[in-house]
């Protein structure tokens, strides 16, 4: 029988970068172009575009056919599954898909079976009523987002395995903007299209399901990047590795082993509290950034061209000066300075109700907003890449990590509608900038006991 999975060297693959002599322009650039940094893109495009079918795009339809604050901030809890995707991840770790694994891999079989689940799901939201049937909108919405957080688990174990050391910094930059551009396209992208339906007679509810249907057919972008990829060296050999076990030992093992590994480090509850909390801010903010603009008077397009067009310049922009504040600073002092950025900036909101309708004033809130939590979100990535070094357990690490920090995005934002309501635009983005004390408080604590230190030259 073979050796138990722990066996591996816990050091096999180590997603954190090491700094690397310094490289002409050309060659930094080149490595963009090489094949499995392309791969990662196309999946980072892919992973990005269900999140707002079921989060941000879902509300602005929602809002338009006339749904109440309250239930649209409820609908924060529909992002559930990427809370709770660490519950299964030991499964993508461990276990096959019948036919899909034998014809394409470990990783890639359940990337494609992910994948084709993903479209039947979006279709079926397709179909749904926000006004007569709020309960199958949530249940289709729920499916979305369970197969875009299945989606993700393989993704993101794909991405960490799939590179080696010199090409992750390139690869998580490649990630990162591909994924905004996957929001942006089912954000900015469906509003166009839903408007393009209806400017040719179609009907508001019809218009929308189209929409849909066109955001399903986009998925196909992913399948095809995982057919034309190559199954990753180190799942290959964790899959040699665990061969011969039953499957129930090795969903065992993926899951114990994953755990246990966080649960031994010093200050490990604290890490974890932080991962929570970190994106707090952005995400209780975040919740109502659409019902916010429609209230305010702006259209459709006005949403679509200047909240998602402008604001992915704005991120992909803020990307890269993340990664230079995170190669010219070290891990903490770059997490301080993302994180009291992405707090303060929605304070440009706060103004923003008080200016009005005003297309300049939108774009300068909305660049602020993403231009500063891009820079959080990349050096965040870094962090929680930086904290998975066992390729047994890579999914199951990250998943985990990843839906601690939709805790706050799903759960602890589930109230924003409440708070809105309760105290109007421009008090209630003053709260959201107090939201992201906690957070800070952890970050002081974390790093006076040498946290930070612990993981080693972390750069993005």
């Amino acid at each position: 029988m073979t050796s138990a999975p722990d066996s591996l060297p816990k050091t096999s693959i180590k997603p954190s970068i090491v700094p690397t002599p310094r490289a002409s322009w050309r060659e930094a650039w080149a490595v963009y172009l090489q094949p499995r940094v392309l791969i990662v893109l196309l999946l980072g495009f892919s992973s990005g575009l269900p999140l707002a079918l079921s989060g941000s795009t879902l509300l602005v339809w929602m809002r338009e056919s006339g749904v109440d604050l309250r239930t649209i901030g409820l609908f924060a809890l529909v992002g559930t599954p990427y809370t709770l995707k660490f519950l299964w991840a030991p499964l993508v770790d461990a276990l096959h898909v019948p036919v899909f694994t034998r014809a394409f891999g470990r990783r890639r079989g359940w990337l494609v079976f992910a994948q084709m689940l993903l479209i039947c799901a979006i279709l079926l939201l397709a179909l749904t009523d926000p006004v007569r049937s709020p309960l199958f909108v949530a249940i289709g919405a729920l499916l979305v987002a369970t197969m875009s957080a299945t989606q993700d688990i393989v993704v993101d174990a794909f991405r960490v395995e799939s590179l080696p050391e010199s090409e992750q910094a390139a690869g998580m930059a490649s990630y990162v903007a591909a994924y905004r551009i996957g929001m942006l396209v089912s954000t900015a992208g469906v509003l166009f299209l839903v408007s393009a339906f209806e400017d040719t007679g179609i009907g508001r509810s019809s218009a929308w399901t189209w929409g849909y249907v066109a955001m399903a057919a986009m998925v196909l972008i992913g399948t095809v990047t995982a057919l034309a990829a190559t199954e990753p060296g180190q799942s290959a050999r964790a899959e040699a590795a665990t061969r011969g076990e039953a499957a129930f030992s090795r969903v065992m093992h993926a899951a114990m082993g994953a755990f246990s590994e966080f649960l031994v480090r010093k200050h490990a509850w604290a890490a974890l509290a932080f991962v929570v909390l970190y994106k707090l801010t952005d995400a209780f903010s975040g919740v109502m950034t659409a019902p916010f603009v429609i209230d305010l008077g702006f259209t459709r397009n006005d949403y679509a061209t200047i909240v998602k067009g402008v604001g992915l310049a704005a991120t992909l922009v803020g990307g890269f000066a993340g990664g230079y504040m995170a190669r010219r600073y070290s891990l903490a002092a770059s997490l301080w300075i993302g994180g009291l950025l992405q707090a303060l900036s929605n304070l440009a909101f706060c103004w923003l109700a008080f200016v009005g309708v005003n297309q300049w004033a939108l774009a300068v809130a909305i660049t602020a907003e993403n231009f500063t939590g891009a820079i959080g979100t990349v050096i965040f990535v870094a962090y929680l890449s930086a904290l998975c070094q066992n390729p047994l357990h890579t999914a199951t690490q990250y998943a985990l990590l990843t839906a601690l920090a939709a805790v706050g995005r799903t759960y602890l934002s589930a109230g924003s509608g409440y708070v809105a309501e309760a105290t109007g635009w421009p008090m209630f983005f003053v709260i959201s900038v107090v939201v992201a004390v906690p957070s800070l408080i952890l970050l002081a604590w974390l790093q006076r006991r040498g946290h930070f230190d612990e993981l080693g030259p972390v750069r993005v």
